[in-house]
């Protein structure tokens, strides 16, 4: 499959749920196929349940997934727990790109709080369209791997 179109898993709390329904249409508009597993606002929702449910089901399908609370951290470490996970928070186009240049993340986390809609819009455009770079971060992410394996 063609990596700039595979799935998506899209997952974010109340805090950012509205941001969440806006990069929809970057996706719709990229004809990236995705699962949105909160289709509704939940005021009192808990970032770790969305996290959880997304970070397995990204490893599970070998997905991607976006990730979006108050200011992405909580959802952030929360997808991290989960096994085969490398989730990574990105405030610009740069470290979205680094996320996967170097660590060949799979699921992004945004912040609603600390990032506007635009900024936000770019982020997930440059994240989706970057290859991991391999070579000695080939070597890097494998460490990480094998330290999961225990």
């Amino acid at each position: 499959m063609d990596e700039k179109k595979k799935k998506v898993i899209l997952a974010s709390d109340h805090a950012g749920f509205e941001l969440k329904e806006k990069l929809k249409d970057v996706l719709k508009e990229n004809e990236i196929p995705f699962d949105d597993l909160t289709p509704r606002f939940d005021k009192d929702d808990d970032y770790p349940d969305y996290a959880f449910k997304a970070a397995n089901k990204v490893v599970r399908e070998k997905a991607r997934g976006i990730l979006i609370c108050g200011t992405g951290i909580g959802m952030c470490i929360a997808a991290n727990k989960v096994k085969g996970v490398r989730a990574a928070m990105a405030y610009d186009e740069k470290t979205a790109r680094l996320a996967r240049q170097h660590n060949d993340s799979n699921i992004l986390c945004i912040g609603s709080r600390t990032t506007e809609e635009d900024e936000a819009k770019k982020i997930l455009k440059t994240w989706l369209t970057t290859r991991f770079l391999e070579g000695t971060h080939a070597r890097r992410v494998e460490k990480i791997k094998e330290f999961e394996m225990g």
